[in-house]
């Protein structure tokens, strides 16, 4: 309880921290704070700027403009973007479903498929057959996602014509919806396969070494038994790592995929928020992902103390 204690207080300071700096940080650079905070493409006349000033509390002192931006945080109101014309948290919300929908299968369907063939082919890694399957995941894991995502648009969208060139949908049926999505899911999850598949496979050859495999086999397990019941078990920590760190920044993963493809996701909302200095949606955007990314990882934590206590209790 003690040690659960400290590591729920370790992630609370995590998210302290970073959204203190999300405060900090835009009245930390030159020029007037406002400016920073609407965008510098955007036009307003001195009066204009005084009075937009005092209706978000930036005529007020620092401490008063901490307090007023905590009590924003808790109510979940980041602003309002003077690019997008609406307050950052709908649009955020209203893009993430997008991204959400197009990066959760992909995750999921990566982690199955990368951690069975990448563990088989770790147990079984002298073997030819896994050598050439090796090397085609390689190929794919040096691949950007983004010129994966250009080949696949050309063979499949222009050449062959299976499926639409860009968007969400037509109609917005379902049938619509995941004949949209079904290249763009389908590249991310090679991608990520290929990632996972290496880490498994790397993980696996140097768990089968260990002393707990030779008594394991001595016991007279075969080796599909000693690989899904000792080996996968320990091999697997590395990838739930890396598992966490998808689903911590999934909003802003798929940034090439949903450009490529012209789908109005979360990487794209970044995207252009980063072309016409949109702090407030860039902002929010930062504080959501973080807070992705510190859940994804006391989930994680929570997992290892499931899989091998004796991480639990080290942490």
């Amino acid at each position: 309880m003690k040690m659960r204690s400290k590591k729920i207080a370790r992630y609370l300071i995590a998210l302290f921290v970073i959204f203190s700096l999300n405060f900090i940080i835009p009245r930390l650079m030159p020029g007037d704070p406002i400016t920073n905070l609407l965008g510098e493409d955007y036009v307003m006349t001195e009066e204009s700027l005084q009075e937009l000033r005092e209706k978000m509390g930036l005529d007020e002192s620092l401490p008063i403009q901490y307090l007023n931006y905590w009590n924003g945080v808790f109510r979940f109101d980041f602003g309002y973007s003077y690019h997008f014309k609406g307050p950052v948290s709908s649009i955020i919300l209203s893009r993430m479903k997008w991204t959400l929908l197009l990066l959760i299968p992909s995750i999921l369907f990566s982690a199955i498929l990368g951690s069975l063939m990448g563990s088989i082919s770790g147990q079984k890694s002298s073997s030819n057959s896994y050598k050439t399957l090796t090397l085609i995941e390689l190929a794919f894991y040096s691949t950007p996602t983004f010129f994966l995502s250009l080949i696949f648009l050309y063979i499949f969208s222009f050449k062959l014509g299976l499926f639409p060139i860009k968007g969400f949908y037509y109609s917005g049926g379902i049938l619509d919806i995941l004949h949209h999505f079904f290249l763009p899911i389908s590249i991310m999850t090679i991608f990520l396969t290929s990632r996972n598949y290496m880490i498994m496979r790397g993980s696996v050859i140097q768990e089968k070494s260990k002393l707990y495999v030779v008594y394991a086999k001595a016991k007279g397990l075969s080796d599909r038994q000693v690989l899904f019941k000792h080996i996968f078990k320990n091999a697997s920590l590395p990838l739930l790592t890396l598992l966490a760190l998808d689903f911590g920044f999934i909003l802003s993963g798929a940034l090439f995929i949903e450009i490529i493809f012209s789908m109005n996701g979360m990487g794209n909302l970044i995207y252009e928020a980063l072309l016409s200095r949109d702090y407030p949606v860039l902002y929010g955007s930062f504080m959501i992902i973080s807070i992705m990314a510190v859940l994804a990882n006391a989930f994680v934590d929570f997992l290892y103390g499931i899989i091998d206590p004796r991480i639990s209790d080290s942490v």
